[in-house]
C-alpha cells in the first residue's frame, strides 16, 4: 500500500536586506570560520563547508573568546560565565569584557588574554610567563641583589 506523502512546507518569505547594508558576525558551526552576514537573516550558509548556521534572534547581545584548549575563536550569549569549546571541548570562564586585558606573549607574540589584576600570563603556545601589571623597574628592583 503506497505511503501518502506530505506536503512541502511554505517557504518562508523572501529576505530582502536592510536598505544601509549592514552587517554582522557569527562562527561558523561546521568549519569555525567567521562568517558575515547582512542584519535581519535568520540563518547563514557557510561558503566553505556549506554548514547552515543559525542567527541568534535579533537583540541578543554577542561576545568572542579564544579557546585555552585548541585556540579556535569562540561566540557566546553574552552573560554565559563558561562557554565548552565545540572542537575540543575545553570548558573555558567566560568573563566580562571589563575583567579582561589583552598582552602579547614576551617570546611567541601571541596575544594572550588574562584576568585584570593578575600579575603574570602563561602561554598556552610555547609556556613562557609574561610579566603583566607590574611596571618593568619594579620587577628589576625586586630580582636585583
Amino acid at each position: 500500500m503506497p505511503v501518502p506523502l506530505a506536503p512541502y512546507p511554505t517557504p518562508p518569505a523572501p529576505y530582502s536586506p536592510p536598505a544601509n547594508g549592514a552587517q554582522s558576525q557569527l562562527v561558523c558551526s561546521g568549519c569555525r570560520n567567521l562568517l558575515m552576514y547582512p542584519v535581519g537573516a535568520t540563518s547563514v550558509c557557510c561558503a566553505v563547508c556549506n554548514a547552515v548556521t543559525a542567527v541568534p534572534p535579533p537583540g541578543t547581545e554577542m561576545a568572542q573568546l579564544v579557546c585555552g584548549g585548541c585556540h579556535t575563536l569562540l561566540m557566546y550569549i553574552r552573560g554565559a560565565t563558561s562557554v565548552q569549546c565545540s572542537c575540543c571541548h575545553t570548558v573555558n570562564l567566560a568573563l566580562e569584557a571589563n575583567q579582561v586585558a589583552h598582552v602579547n606573549c614576551g617570546n611567541c607574540r601571541m596575544l594572550l588574554m588574562y584576568q585584570y589584576g593578575a600579575r603574570s600570563v602563561k602561554c598556552a603556545v610555547c609556556n613562557f610567563v609574561t610579566s603583566v601589571g607590574v611596571p618593568a623597574s619594579t620587577t628589576e628592583q625586586k630580582f636585583s641583589t
